[in-house]
């Protein structure tokens, strides 16, 4: 027999939104979201959360730096041996 129960939780306004809005255009109710999320809870004991990646200033700008050279033809690679990748290296 598979009884149901309401489970009364305060979540933020702009999260309850955004998670509908998610649901509605994945085709899912919100419900089977959430039922979803409670069964994976219960089978691994544990929850994750993600957060996307965001690299810092330095990073950035290396990164930046490497597209350039990649677009101006000045990327080397890929290498076959670590002593090819060092003698790139050392131009």
């Amino acid at each position: 027999m598979n009884t149901k129960t309401l489970v009364t939780v305060k979540v933020d306004k702009k999260i309850k939104k955004a998670a509908e809005f998610t649901a509605r255009r994945v085709g899912l109710p919100l419900g089977t979201v959430i039922n979803g999320f409670l069964r994976n809870f219960i089978n691994e004991q544990r929850v994750e959360f993600y957060a996307p990646l965001v690299p810092n200033p330095n990073t950035r700008k290396i990164i930046g730096e490497a597209r350039r050279e990649f677009a101006a033809s000045r990327a080397t690679g890929p290498f076959r041996s670590v002593s090819e990748l060092v003698a790139a290296l050392e131009k």
